[in-house]
């Protein structure tokens, strides 16, 4: 395959080509303290609300090392992320706000969302970053079994919840929810659509959660055909992209329409038409059209569409029109 024809990686992805996530050791015990205790240990911290601590005067996480988290965060359990550069990465979760407040200022640090620091941070580290923000979701989320609600206990590394009722014992397992996001064509033109909450101008691809029971393609179809009332026939997957806010997992499709008749079937959109490459350059240019932030594979998708279908680089568009 031509490797420059495939699609640029999304942010948050590709994190498998620096981490290796070593699973298998989650339920050694005795290696994970090892590695805990390792000069080469690393500490990624979060707060309560899922926000890192980035270097104060960089666009870095601000990681503790092994004796930081021993003088400041000894009391806390880790979760294990996995081996990068053969060191071991782990997560530290702080609920205490006074307790994040004075170690701002002692780690020189600051603490910045996800959504902020995606498109500022190193790809490896953005990736780490939303694998903890995701993995300290779940484990903030779930801490009562749902089978008997007795409270749960987190083993293998942080990475499983085990009922502690000594009858029951069920294991619960971190969760992703599915869902796809698309971008739909129709003979030179593209569809999207605005929810009323969005800047004036922005238009993105539709997107919505699979259903039970339901494959990819065919909650492609659904979705569009409940929002627009376009109906979808070849469905073909472009990219996928991780979205702990706070449990998604995006997967991207190239979808083609029967025809461009909308019928708008609820009010989740505000507005949904068809776009052609000529009317998405006048928009970004005049400023009537703005597409997603760059954060996100809808705008991945869009600027895929453009450079197959017309040849133009959606990057420079947009750059284009901030220079104006």
């Amino acid at each position: 395959m031509d490797r420059a024809k495939l699609p640029p990686p999304n942010t948050f992805a590709g994190l498998s080509l620096v981490l290796d996530r070593v699973a298998e050791r989650r339920d050694d015990s005795e290696w994970v303290a090892e590695q805990a205790r390792s000069a080469q240990a690393r500490y990624l911290l979060l707060d309560a609300a899922g926000e890192a601590f980035l270097q104060r005067d960089h666009e870095a996480l601000r990681w503790l090392d092994s004796s930081e988290r021993e003088h400041w965060l000894d009391d806390l359990a880790a979760s294990l992320l996995g081996i990068a550069d053969e060191r071991p990465h782990f997560m530290l979760v702080l609920d205490d706000p006074a307790r994040i407040t004075a170690l701002e200022t002692a780690l020189d640090a600051r603490r910045v969302s996800l959504r902020a620091a995606g498109l500022l941070l190193p790809a490896h580290e953005a990736g780490l970053f939303a694998y903890a923000k995701g993995l300290s979701h779940w484990q903030r989320e779930t801490r009562h079994c749902t089978r008997c609600g007795f409270p749960l206990q987190l083993v293998a590394a942080g990475h499983r919840g085990q009922c502690t009722n000594p009858d029951c014992g069920h294991l619960h397992f971190p969760r992703t929810d599915a869902a796809v996001i698309m971008l739909v064509e129709h003979e030179g033109a593209c569809l999207l659509g605005r929810q009323a909450s969005w800047p004036p101008g922005r238009y993105s691809t539709l997107a919505g959660f699979v259903e039970p029971g339901e494959s990819l393609e065919d909650a492609v179809r659904r979705e569009v055909a409940e929002e627009s009332g376009v109906i979808v026939d070849e469905v073909h997957y472009h990219s996928s992209q991780p979205w702990p806010m706070p449990a998604s997992l995006m997967v991207g499709f190239i979808a083609t329409a029967r025809s461009r008749q909308i019928t708008m079937r609820d009010h989740e959109l505000e507005d949904a038409r068809w776009f052609t490459p000529q009317q998405i350059i006048d928009g970004i240019a005049d400023g009537s059209f703005v597409p997603s932030t760059a954060l996100s594979v809808s705008y991945q998708l869009l600027g895929y569409w453009l450079q197959q279908r017309a040849g133009l680089e959606l990057d420079a568009l947009v750059v284009s029109s901030s220079l104006r």
